[in-house]
């Protein structure tokens, strides 16, 4: 009929997985450049779980936040917009912003990990062999050992003196520091290592760290001893920090990659450093917090713990009862404490586990889902769930969950992907999101893809980094009104 259009039927919406540059707004790459050399910043400092807490609580403390058993000093009762935070172990840190609804409505929650794989000295670490001081390590976390010699190496750490004084260590990341390092068999006398597998070529009690090969002065009285390398590293550490060697039963000392984080590309559209996994998702979490504005409706949680990499067992890992104790002391500091309001605040309370995942990798397809990889620079990895193999050891969100998360992250113009880790046989991992999950609550896995996971120097793309601190902060913000 003249004068009528003809009706047209709607086209399937196809979703694709597609790179976010085009996506950015006007004027959003300056600021995503800007906080992507922050990050890379933060992540050149904190190379421990113990520096990544006390950069956050000193950016914190600078935001205005103050810690929480001082806060309610003299019977305070925390108000809507108080900030405050609570640490434990000089490990774990909770960053709290209080909201306008009751505690009981729940809170919003953003958690990541601090700690990374790497080598921990062992509590008698100091031999010599020959003429060599060597300092013996066990290793931290899933790490693939060759990855780990004849590579610089910086050492980090605190020693508690016989005195109950705490010395600070750092050794090995200023320009004019000495570095550590694990020496290789060269490959002319390789012939019988050549024939082993990655898994075995290096083992364990190989991992032994090159600290010193002088012995002490001739001129010195030490006709007797035997160990005289030992000798004089020892006299070093004496007379530089006080340290003997029954010290190093209480100290943590940790083995990890020298030099800072840098760009990675000729395009610069990367960073290349050591720790991604996880301290990108746990400064993304906190600054998130630290960057929002305003008073919130519902409370407001970045949640940093430590321990993850080797199950969160232990008091600074989400498998103790900080989370739960320190929601108790909230409660009671806001004036609502009781056994039953505890439990309704984490049954009601929403989470993002902000944790990584794998990118898909050219490199190494054939154990690579394609379709459901996350791919670089292609925005935030949502995991609906972890585990391994038959979802063994899972924490699979609702779709409900799902649903809204998707719905706050297209909202505010978050660039995200789905995605699950590898092939179903193949492999798999896990993250804190089960710990949370046993309270009730909603929670997701949610962040960063790389590549290179667990090695020594892994690659984020600088798209994904920016859109974390984006989908955290709108996250951290959303209301979530109970029906």
């Amino acid at each position: 009929m003249a004068g009528k259009s003809k009706s047209k039927t709607p086209s399937a919406g196809l979703w694709k997985r597609e790179q976010g540059w085009d996506k950015l707004k006007a004027g959003e790459e300056k600021a995503l450049e800007k906080y992507c050399a922050e990050y890379r910043e933060f992540l050149s400092q904190a190379k421990t779980e113990r520096l990544t807490h006390d950069f956050l609580v000193k950016r914190a403390i600078e935001a205005g936040f103050e810690e929480l058993e001082k806060a309610i000093g003299g019977g305070r009762k925390l108000k809507a917009g108080a900030k405050v935070y609570r640490s434990y172990g000089d490990k774990t840190l909770m960053l709290i912003r209080v909201g306008k609804a009751p505690l009981t409505e729940g809170m919003n929650l953003v958690g990541g990990h601090s700690d990374c794989p790497r080598l921990d000295a062992k509590p008698y670490p100091l031999y010599q062999e020959d003429d060599l001081l060597l300092l013996d390590t066990h290793y931290y976390g899933g790490i693939r050992k060759y990855q780990w010699v004849a590579m610089p190496l910086a050492l980090f750490g605190v020693v508690i003196l016989r005195n109950g004084k705490k010395v600070n260590i750092s050794i090995g990341d200023q320009p004019d520091d000495p570095v550590f390092v694990i020496t290789d068999l060269l490959p002319h006398l390789d012939t019988e290592a050549g024939k082993k597998t990655l898994a075995d070529g290096i083992n364990g009690e190989a991992l032994n760290v090159l600290v010193g090969s002088r012995p002490v002065d001739k001129k010195e009285d030490d006709k007797d001893c035997k160990d005289k390398t030992k000798l004089r590293i020892l006299r070093l550490l004496k007379e530089t920090y006080g340290i003997e060697e029954e010290d190093f039963f209480s100290a943590e000392l940790e083995l990890v990659p020298a030099g800072a984080a840098r760009e990675l590309g000729l395009d610069r559209s990367m960073i290349l450093g050591y720790g991604h996994d996880d301290r990108v998702c746990a400064y993304s979490g906190a600054r998130a917090l630290l960057d929002s504005t305003g008073i919130p409706y519902r409370t407001q949680v970045a949640l940093i713990c430590d321990k993850e990499e080797i199950g969160s067992y232990g008091a600074t890992g989400m498998d103790s009862t900080f989370l739960e104790n320190t929601v108790a002391e909230l409660l009671e500091a806001c004036g609502e404490y009781r056994g039953l309001d505890l439990r309704r605040a984490l049954e009601r309370s929403k989470m993002l586990s902000a944790d990584v995942t794998a990118l898909h990798d050219p490199g190494f397809a054939s154990v690579s889902s394609p379709n459901n990889m996350s791919r670089i620079n292609c925005g935030l990895a949502v995991t609906k769930y972890t585990g391994s193999r038959g979802k063994a050891g899972a924490s699979d969100a609702s779709a409900e969950f799902a649903s809204e998360v998707r719905k706050i992250f297209n909202d505010a113009n978050v660039v995200w992907q789905s995605c699950e880790l590898g092939k179903v046989d193949v492999g798999g991992g896990g993250t804190i999101s089960h710990y949370m999950a046993r309270y009730g609550m909603d929670v997701i896995d949610c962040g960063v893809g790389l590549f290179s996971m667990h090695a020594p120097w892994e690659v984020a793309g600088k798209l994904d980094i920016y859109m974390a601190w984006k989908g955290y902060k709108a996250f951290l913000e959303n209301k979530f009104l109970v029906k």
